[in-house]
């Protein structure tokens, strides 16, 4: 039986490989980054990251959960990017009010 790809599940795959480069590369940085306010914002960063690629691993099997489970782990993975954009955002922030001093 042959495998057929639609277009959301080429997004999905799409997807899946991005976030693991984005989990690489999250991990390849933790290296060079020191401690103190950058080093601690970017060890939540990185918890974030993780949690998103499990959440990206976890789509393709969406079908088989209840539509309020996929409801609650929609509305999960939203409040958890948008702390995600906060704490970047602000990470930043600081990162460029440091440089500018």
């Amino acid at each position: 039986m042959p495998i057929q790809f639609d277009l959301v599940s080429i997004i999905t795959f799409s997807a899946i490989l991005v976030m693991f480069y984005c989990f690489w590369l999250t991990f390849k940085l933790k290296a060079s980054i020191p401690g103190g306010v950058v080093g601690k914002k970017w060890g939540i960063l990185t918890g974030l990251v993780t949690l998103f690629t499990i959440g990206y691993l976890a789509t393709p099997f969406f079908q088989q959960l209840a539509i309020e489970t996929q409801q609650l782990l929609v509305s999960v993975i939203f409040l958890f990017g948008a702390i995600y954009v906060v704490i970047t955002v602000r990470l930043i922030h600081t990162v460029i009010t440091e440089l500018t001093e």
